[in-house]
């Protein structure tokens, strides 16, 4: 995968809800739950996509709140996977708020 250059970052990340640019390399959403096994729930979800697609976000887990940080080392910062995967890992919250588990 290729880089994006600052304008194609600029668009993708104005469709993905809910995420931001931290630094140049790297986009940030912080996931809010209803309790701590909702966001370990959550968290595993994510894990089994990432595997899936060999991409890997940094996560944090504070209590009930999840943080993913994306970027892609190989292309030296952000590619278009990334921002596949923010719209994969909105849905998976989504799903997760939606059952309770």
């Amino acid at each position: 995968m290729e880089r994006l250059n600052e304008e194609q970052i600029e668009e993708a990340l104005a469709r993905a809800e809910g995420w931001k640019r931290t630094e140049p390399k790297w986009i940030e959403k912080r996931f809010r739950f209803k309790g701590f096994m909702d966001g370990i729930t959550f968290v595993n979800r994510i894990a089994k996509l990432s595997e899936e697609v060999d991409h890997h976000p940094f996560i944090s887990i504070d209590y009930k709140v999840v943080t993913l940080r994306l970027s892609s080392w190989h292309a030296g910062g952000l590619t278009d996977l990334d921002f596949e995967l923010t719209g994969k890992y909105n849905e998976l919250y989504k799903e997760v708020q939606n059952t309770g588990e």
